[in-house]
């Protein structure tokens, strides 16, 4: 199985690539760094949902994906799964 990486921006405004270790809609789990000194982290979606955010040690994290883009790359990636009915 292949694992999916994403870039993130950091606060100063480089980029990163990091593993993601699960991705839902309302969260993305990602991993920094590799071995006995990564660390994980949770991206949750801004107020706007134009993106998706999380501090690790102190830092500021972006996704600069919104939550629709986000959904319909898991909705192509898993078709056959079902969705979640509104309450």
């Amino acid at each position: 199985m292949a694992t999916e990486k994403i870039k993130v921006r950091l606060e100063n405004g480089q980029h990163l690539d990091v593993v993601v270790f699960s991705k839902r809609a309302g969260v993305i789990q990602i991993v920094l760094g590799e071995g006995i000194h990564s660390v994980k982290c949770d991206l949750t979606p801004t107020r706007n949902g134009l993106a998706y955010a999380g501090n690790v040690m102190g830092r500021e994290i972006l996704y600069e994906r919104s939550r629709a883009q986000v959904e319909a790359e898991l909705s192509k990636l898993n078709p056959a799964e079902p969705r979640a009915r509104p309450r």
